[in-house]
């Protein structure tokens, strides 16, 4: 039975988010910007990698394992490359920068490959990816996950990360394509949610380090192990993402990542890339979004199995969702909403009530 929401203003949350940050030492248009990002992903429907994740970024940056007024310096390897260092600042700073950084670069040579080390945690793969669509550009996103919850096919030991991959591909009368997947069977994030509500997770999610079996307690989710889609593909695709994140950008991989679920202390260095991709150098920008219009139709229109309702694409629903929750507020559940109210209380700022 799904619990009762309620609707809270999107502007109610990026207040409390920007307002909390700044207490614990973020220059107001960093904290602003991280807001900004935090907020687009409640809005897009990322729900466990927006306002959700607020407590913890607090608790981080209090205990000195973020760095709350970083010098991030890009440094411009190739026509086509650049590599961003962080400081350990909010990743969501990290990677704003290195999206215009790889916008502005792939302007003047079609595509553009950008790594970020040094980093930290930022929230939702597909706001980043989504980021070169306004510039009618293609976005590819990764990152080295901040915990390693899941392992190599075959093994017991947590050396591999949830190690999400986005892509967002514009269209013209359609919305974006917009695929925004772990490469687990459920983000790590997904999990903590249940465990804020207390609730059971499904078998197949999580299976125990001891023996192998279900694992559906999320209070005993460091017992066990998050499964890969795909079986072996998708731990092979959690690799791959992994060192080209982490390892090409001389970035935290493997035994070497900090789960900051569990230290607030240490910097994660976290490793991502983006890369933006100009349409326009492969075929004029507006035969290819009717292109993708004609297949996305070709695709939702297609014949379905019994039972099945709808065929769904990636990022159909996003913007549909996107323009309900700017309407009508972003659905909370109760338990969150007393976790942000106990926080805004503890750093002296009002509650989403308040505002």
């Amino acid at each position: 039975m799904n619990q009762a929401r309620t609707r809270v203003p999107a502007a109610a949350i990026a207040g409390l988010i920007e307002d909390a940050l700044i207490t614990v030492g973020l220059p107001a248009p960093d904290a602003a910007k991280v807001a900004e990002l935090m907020t687009e992903a409640d809005l897009t429907g990322a729900d466990a990698h927006g306002v959700f994740r607020l407590p913890q970024y607090v608790r981080r940056l209090k205990a000195g394992g973020v760095n709350a007024k970083p010098a991030i310096q890009v440094t411009k390897t190739a026509p086509a490359t650049a590599l961003v260092d962080g400081d350990n600042g909010m990743g969501h700073l990290v990677m704003a920068r290195a999206a215009e950084t790889a916008i502005e670069l792939a302007r003047d040579t079609g595509v553009a490959w950008v790594g970020a080390r040094r980093s930290n945690h930022a929230g939702a793969a597909g706001v980043y990816a989504a980021l070169p669509l306004v510039q009618n550009m293609i976005g590819i996103y990764s990152v080295v996950a901040s915990a390693n919850h899941m392992a190599m096919w075959g093994g017991a030991e947590t050396l591999l990360g949830t190690n999400p991959l986005a892509v967002a591909i514009p269209a013209g009368e359609e919305t974006p394509v917009v695929l925004d997947m772990a490469t687990t069977v459920v983000s790590y994030g997904t999990v903590k949610n249940y465990r804020l509500q207390g609730k059971a997770m499904p078998e197949g999610w999580m299976v125990s380090r001891d023996d192998g079996g279900p694992l559906t307690d999320p209070q005993k989710s460091a017992d066990g192990l998050l499964l890969p889609i795909g079986g072996y593909k998708g731990s092979g695709l959690a690799l791959v993402l992994g060192l080209l994140a982490g390892t090409l950008n001389g970035a935290a991989f493997g035994r070497d990542v900090i789960d900051f679920n569990y230290d607030d202390e240490h910097p994660c260095d976290n490793g991502h890339f983006i890369i933006a991709l100009d349409i326009a150098r492969f075929l004029p920008l507006a035969a290819f979004t009717a292109e993708i219009d004609r297949h996305v139709r070709d695709l939702r229109n297609s014949q379905r199995l019994p039972g099945v309702e709808a065929i769904r694409l990636p990022g159909g629903e996003r913007y549909a969702r996107r323009d309900d929750r700017v309407a009508n507020g972003v659905p909370m559940l109760p338990e969150l909403i007393a976790q942000l109210d106990k926080l805004a209380g503890e750093v002296g700022v009002k509650s989403l009530q308040q505002r």
